[in-house]
């Protein structure tokens, strides 16, 4: 179950391709699904359609839509929308982030040892030897 596809991942991914297409013709998609469409162009947008696909599969609320858009190589935006917990997380550089239009920003914490830390690891680690403490590491 470590590449999981669901037929929910190909339906939010092209309902989100119709809306970028509709508004926004020349830019360049990258999606995690369907790869690349490649058009010149100085912006791409980079799509997760469920993100925690596992999670969505197995009816844990932990999953989102995550969307971001890079111009000329520089991530300028992102979002990310839980729609089972109704969160709306978004970012613009230069101007910080909001959940749920309300601004967040990181701890103030300075030691791990007071830290809590989330992770998610790529599958690509699976099989090496401490593969996700070279994760972390890096």
């Amino acid at each position: 179950m470590n590449n999981l596809v669901t037929e929910a991942d190909h339906a939010a991914e092209k309902a989100i391709f119709e809306v970028i297409q509709k508004e926004f013709p020349d830019h360049y998609i990258l999606s995690e699904e369907t790869g690349e469409i490649v058009m010149d162009s100085t912006y791409k947008w980079i799509i997760d359609p469920i993100d925690g696909t596992v999670n969505f599969a197995n009816g844990i609320p932990i999953c989102c839509v995550s969307i971001g858009l890079e111009q000329d190589g520089q991530m300028i935006m992102g979002a990310v929308y839980n729609p089972i917990m109704n969160e709306f997380f978004f970012a613009q550089k230069g101007f910080g982030a909001t959940l749920n239009d309300k601004l967040i920003h990181v701890s103030d914490k300075t030691e791990l040892i007071h830290s809590c830390l989330v992770t998610g690891f790529p599958y690509t680690y699976l099989d090496e030897p401490n593969g996700h403490y070279r994760c972390l590491r890096n």
